[in-house]
């Protein structure tokens, strides 16, 4: 019985550190802008390392048919735009500050990060 328990804690804590806590260093733009896949629930890459003060495009490619992944938001500068499935829909973000600003679908269930440097 203990045994069963200590591996049910050791599970939940693995859940908890891969879907919360476990964070990639993040995936640098060349040629000032970047191709992010939408499929299987995730964007991938899913944490985006910017230039702080240069304006940037970001190309979102859904691949994923689920209605989830057909919006993209990033709040801190009020973008949402529509992504249409097997196409590629381009983003423009102005010069950004330095920081971690996130973006989400509608639902928050497809998440990433952009970190400007």
């Amino acid at each position: 019985m203990i045994v069963i328990n200590v591996f049910g804690l050791l599970l939940i804590a693995v859940i908890i550190w891969w879907f919360w806590l476990y964070k990639t260093d993040g995936v640098s733009i060349s040629d000032d802008e970047i191709t992010i896949i939408v499929e299987n629930g995730i964007y991938q890459p899913s944490r985006i390392k910017l230039p702080a003060d240069q304006q940037t495009v970001i190309n979102f490619l859904r691949k994923d048919a689920s209605p989830c992944s057909a919006t993209v938001q990033i709040p801190d500068f009020e973008i949402t735009e529509e992504l249409a499935l097997n196409k590629i829909t381009s983003v423009t973000l102005p010069p950004l500050d330095k920081g971690e600003f996130p973006f989400h679908c509608q639902m928050q269930m497809y998440k990433g990060t952009l970190l400007v440097e």
